[in-house]
């Protein structure tokens, strides 16, 4: 989808026009956005930018280098800023920048609101041992997921660059915006600072799960084994990394920080089971927008081997199996679950599913309805997330 600007009003035009002929001594200075200001507005609307937006912004700006737009002050303050910055900060900004899209924030994202969830889950459960001494453990927890998730991101795209200059050239090595020797180095501090910090704050047993979730994720990436290329074990291995070690580690971490013994609770046994079906259908739709490339490299995936239309279903199906799942849970543990939410809240996000299955349908399966519908799974996964707490 492109995505244009409305040039400003003829009244505007005028009132420029004027101004120039009544002070015609003032040199001609056009106004012109940069493309990089919109593409960071647009970065933090969505979880992340198709390929199609970025270039037709970049592509707006350098084809109309003349055209004017109208100033306000907030814009004129901004674009007086940039002329005048320091460029050692400019490129610190753009390398911030870069390592931001080198994250995958989508992916963060769901890591952080999942092991939000079971931490905040495990403190509901137990009150009377919530220990604001607890908050820093918590914390540094938080970061090792975060640099976890970044290796594992990281270190594919460091295999995939050929890939992703035709799924997604916005990534940042793809794009140019990261040397390959920068993301090495980031990859490696990843893994280091995370290992370093579960090992020092959460004991052998959690630091064992850590390390086994650094290693399928390096094995789905690296050559000579990269599982990506074959489809089930793929599938095995996201599921299990975002689905089943993500919920039990944290959980089981938390309560050994509470001095409590691991066991199952319903709603826990319920929200790991949830979204590590969750996390199979992401692995199985993650496909769907990348067909183009993957058919290039000879990748094979569900997607190039059953088709598009095919995938989505089956994915959508796999989701609503879970919704139904989750309501007849609420309507047969009554003393588990939360009736009076599991059921509403389920139920909307399964009519949700389907009417943008709908939409997908009637958009006839375009590149740029297919990353939406994508985008739309992900969504789903942090509403869950929200959601669970509360169950």
């Amino acid at each position: 989808m492109e995505l244009s600007f409305s040039p400003p009003s003829s009244l505007g035009i005028s009132a420029l026009n004027t101004h120039r002929n009544t002070s015609s001594h003032q040199p001609n200075i056009p106004i012109k956005p940069t493309s990089k200001s919109f593409d960071l507005f647009f970065k933090s609307s969505k979880p992340f930018p198709s390929s199609t937006e970025i270039y037709s912004l970049k592509r707006s700006s350098k084809l109309a280098p003349n055209r004017h737009y109208r100033r306000n002050p907030i814009w004129a303050c901004s674009q007086a800023g940039a002329a005048g910055s320091d460029p050692i900060l400019n490129k610190i900004s753009d390398f911030k920048d870069a390592c931001w899209r080198f994250l995958r924030p989508h992916t963060i994202r769901g890591t952080a609101l999942g092991s939000t969830a079971l931490v905040a889950r495990a403190l509901i459960e137990n009150t009377n041992l919530i220990k604001w001494s607890l908050m820093l453990k918590a914390f540094s927890g938080l970061f090792a997921l975060i640099c976890g998730n970044g290796y594992i991101v990281g270190i594919n795209q460091i295999y995939d660059i050929g890939i992703d200059k035709v799924n997604k050239p916005y990534l940042p090595i793809a794009a140019g915006d990261l040397s390959v020797q920068s993301a090495w180095l980031l990859v490696i501090f990843f893994a280091v600072a995370g290992v370093l910090i579960v090992g020092l704050n959460f004991g052998p047993f959690i630091t064992s799960l850590y390390c086994l979730g650094l290693f399928l994720g390096t094995i789905y990436s690296v050559p000579p084994l990269r599982f990506k290329r074959f489809p089930v074990i793929a599938f095995l291995i996201i599921a299990t990394v975002r689905g089943f070690l993500l919920n039990f580690g944290v959980y089981h971490a938390t309560r050994a920080a509470l001095g409590l013994p691991f066991e199952w609770s319903s709603p826990v046994a319920f929200i790991t089971t949830f979204v590590t079906l969750f996390a199979l259908v992401i692995a199985i739709t993650k496909d769907l927008p990348d067909v183009e490339g993957d058919r290039k490299y000879n990748i094979s995936t569900l997607a190039t081997k059953l088709g598009v239309r095919n995938i989505a279903f089956l994915g959508s199906g796999l989701l609503l199996v879970n919704y139904v799942g989750a309501v007849l849970a609420a309507i047969y543990m009554p003393q588990d679950f939360s009736r009076s939410l599991m059921i509403p809240a389920h139920t909307i996000l399964a009519l949700s599913l389907v009417f943008q299955m709908w939409v997908l349908e009637q958009a006839n399966y375009t590149k740029e309805a297919i990353s939406g519908f994508y985008r739309f799974i992900w969504n789903l996964f942090y509403a869950e997330y929200i959601i669970f707490p509360f169950i």
